[in-house]
């Protein structure tokens, strides 16, 4: 639920998806059918493994991101990220006070920039991603710059 004056912006677009079938052993399904998968635990927590799971989905989606906000804080920093520049989103998940709990660990690799400039470059684009500023405060996420 959403308070008055949260400070949450009008959304431009809405990404809408459903979960049926059993949670983390169900399916999932985007509202216009792009995404359209099995989701089953991985064996690491006493699933199956076999489909994506939802660990896999936030790793896939925050690494996206945090690469779409890496050159949109390049090209106001005018500075030109490699055509080869990748980024990477590990999550973890494992047990914590409440349950379970997440973690990231986000590796952006950089080739043939000065470790100075990709270190604040990507430090730039974690406080411009949605995601990071999302998940601030919430879970513990780990920066790792590459650039060779």
């Amino acid at each position: 639920m959403r308070e008055k004056g949260s400070g949450m912006p009008e959304a431009i677009y809405t990404a809408e998806a459903t979960s049926s079938g059993g949670g983390r052993n169900g399916h999932v399904r985007s509202s216009d059918g792009i995404i359209d998968q099995e989701v089953k635990q991985p064996p690491a927590l006493g699933g199956p493994g076999g489909a994506t799971n939802p660990e896999q989905l936030f790793a896939a989606a925050y690494a996206a991101c945090f690469h779409g906000a890496m050159r949109a804080v390049a090209r106001k920093s005018g500075v030109s990220v490699p055509d080869e520049a990748t980024v990477q989103a590990a999550v973890g998940i494992g047990k914590d006070d409440t349950g379970f709990g997440i973690n990231a660990v986000i590796t952006a690799y950089l080739p043939g920039l000065d470790q100075a400039e990709a270190d604040e470059l990507v430090e730039g684009a974690h406080q411009a991603c949605p995601y990071s500023k999302a998940t601030r405060g919430n879970i513990d996420v780990e920066l790792k710059v590459l650039t060779s």
